[in-house]
């Protein structure tokens, strides 16, 4: 079976998690025999080495890849898409603000159907869904839509950008088969989108799991013990509720470090938070992390802590288990759903967010064995699974047309 797939990032060149569920899924999807046939919207430099482990062997590899030169990025909003087109060589041409450069992507979905073939069209997420819709029009091929975020967890429920709206929703009508990444972000579509339960099928993401060597200690592990947070500082993310917590935690146990890894438009009003607080001496920002650096936070840590106001799914406490760090997750998470050795506290409830970090920090016996049965129970988080649901939803679809 050949997927013509359409995505906007890919390991290493991507700013969340979504890049990391893409990687994870077409290395399955290889794995299960499927060719796929990637889409992305700007050039980047992928070397061969690194698109044989994605897509498999010979026989299976992709046939070839198309780029569109573009600025977008994953979570982009407009105006950090009009920084970065400033920001770029006055000679390159691109469209003047994002909504701009998703019609622009869009417009090449039809060029690429018509040129390649392929059994079933694949998009991730509303900046791929105009070119995935042209595919689907020129291709007359049936359309699955992977949903891992929408509108209203990037808002937090608030701020609605219309436009982004209207193109999911219009995805998600013309979609003949929807996959979301859990049954918290299959609820949202039905309440937002008035689309019917039956088309909506649910495939949890995974984790690319490897027997990580245990990382050199940084010198605060000497004498302190390091509380985590990684990830985007926006409003979905609630680092806000993190930063409140730690306030609360700094009473009972002084001897601890925040750290924040990541990056985002919440960033300055944290760092301010913090220091209105008086505990900027307890915190450290490492700006946005890649690579082997990520790893070596989660190692550091002796907790990750992931606060999310409206998190689809939530791949990094799975990323954070295989380093053997425990975590703490807040209910109003897609992964709450099928994690059990962790920690769970709702978002907005900083007592309660405070007294499991203190008790982590405090106590060995249950940071230990949050590790030990974690680390075991993420083992069944493999890529393979989703991959075969994957499978099982092209092949229904392909039969129904028979």
């Amino acid at each position: 079976m050949k997927v013509l797939m359409f995505g906007w990032e890919f390991p290493p060149f991507n700013s969340g998690g979504l890049g990391t569920a893409c990687f994870g899924l077409t290395k399955g999807l290889a794995n299960q025999n499927i060719e796929v046939t990637f889409v992305l919207p700007r050039r980047v430099d992928l070397n061969v080495d690194f698109l044989k482990i994605i897509y498999g062997d010979d026989e299976n590899s992709i046939k070839k890849s198309y780029f569109v030169n573009s600025l977008l990025q994953a979570y982009s909003t407009s105006k950090e898409y009009e920084e970065r087109l400033f920001n770029e060589k006055k000679d390159t041409i691109y469209g003047s603000n994002l909504f701009e450069e998703v019609e622009r992507y869009g417009a090449i979905g039809e060029k690429i159907a018509s040129s390649e073939e392929f059994d079933i069209i694949h998009a991730h997420d509303w900046l791929t869904y105009k070119a995935a819709i042209s595919a689907k029009k020129v291709s007359g091929k049936y359309l699955v839509i992977h949903v891992h975020a929408t509108e209203f967890d990037r808002g937090g429920g608030n701020n609605i950008n219309q436009y982004v709206y209207d193109i999911e929703k219009r995805g998600m009508e013309e979609a003949d088969k929807i996959i979301a990444v859990s049954n918290f972000t299959k609820q949202k579509i039905i309440n937002h989108y008035g689309i019917s339960s039956d088309k909506i099928s649910i495939v949890h993401n995974a984790v690319e799991f490897e027997n990580y060597a245990v990382e050199q200690m940084h010198e605060l592990k000497k004498n302190k013990k390091i509380v985590l947070f990684l990830g985007r500082l926006t409003l979905q993310k609630g680092p806000d509720y993190f930063v409140s917590a730690a306030k609360k935690v700094l009473e009972f146990y002084p001897e601890v470090v925040f750290v924040v890894a990541g990056s985002g438009d919440m960033e300055h009003s944290i760092i301010k938070k913090v220091a209105e607080m008086g505990i900027s001496d307890k915190f450290i920002f490492t700006g946005f992390l890649h690579g082997k650096d990520i790893k070596k936070a989660y190692h550091m840590a002796d907790l990750y802590v992931m606060p999310s106001v409206s998190e689809p799914f939530g791949i990094t406490p799975l990323e954070a288990l295989t380093c053997g760090t425990p975590v703490l997750i807040s209910n109003q998470s897609g992964v709450s759903e099928v994690l059990t050795h962790c920690l769970k506290t709702d978002f907005w409830d900083v007592d309660e967010m405070t007294n499991k970090i203190v008790s982590v920090l405090r106590y060995d016996e249950l940071k230990n064995s949050l590790k030990n049965n974690g680390l075991q129970e993420v083992q069944k988080f493999d890529w393979n699974e989703p991959a075969i649901r994957c499978i099982d939803i092209y092949n229904k679809l392909l039969k129904d047309k028979k």
